[in-house]
């Protein structure tokens, strides 16, 4: 028997919710001239590329994207950057991803920051799934869904999938 899928983000669900978590950040960054947004690869990545459109259409922010590779897999943080976190060095960031489940990903996000000093740190998630297992939160997120652990949210974008973007519980 095919597993059954629940659409629970369309496409203009998600440009809504994006535009939205744009206008937060601005709010919560008034007084910044310029912000890190560190997009989780691959989807959140891609996220954290809206975002940073979104945020230099309404707003005088200067923003900088750096992509992290996590190794997902790992039981230890094993990461790497496209650009040194250094130049994340006494600026905002903000930690994009598409899918919080557990809290290992932002979590492992996070560390590869311990090191450089920040003026604080922010988490972004398109949908968060409530399921965590580390003491990690979302700051600004597009859905909190209520799921049971077997279930999955798999998240389309297109500039990384292709087709239309959408979220659909599986």
């Amino acid at each position: 028997m095919a597993a059954k899928r629940v659409l629970v983000l369309d496409k203009e669900q998600i440009r809504k919710k994006s535009t939205r978590i744009a206008y937060q950040l601005l709010e919560d960054n008034f007084e910044e001239e310029s912000l890190v947004l560190v997009g989780i690869a691959e989807r959140g990545y891609v996220f954290a590329q809206r975002l940073k459109a979104l945020l230099e259409r309404i707003s005088h922010l200067q923003v900088q994207l750096i992509k992290v590779t996590i190794d997902k897999t790992s039981s230890t943080l094993n990461a790497h950057t496209d650009i040194p976190v250094e130049r994340a060095k006494d600026k905002v960031v903000i930690l994009v991803d598409d899918v919080l489940n557990s809290g290992r990903t932002l979590a492992y996000g996070m560390g590869v920051f311990f090191n450089v000093p920040l003026k604080k740190m922010r988490t972004v998630v398109l949908i968060d799934r409530s399921h965590h297992q580390f003491p990690i939160f979302t700051d600004f997120s597009g859905l909190k869904l209520s799921t049971i652990l077997k279930e999955h949210v798999t998240v389309n974008l297109h500039e990384h999938d292709g087709g239309e973007d959408a979220a659909w519980l599986t």
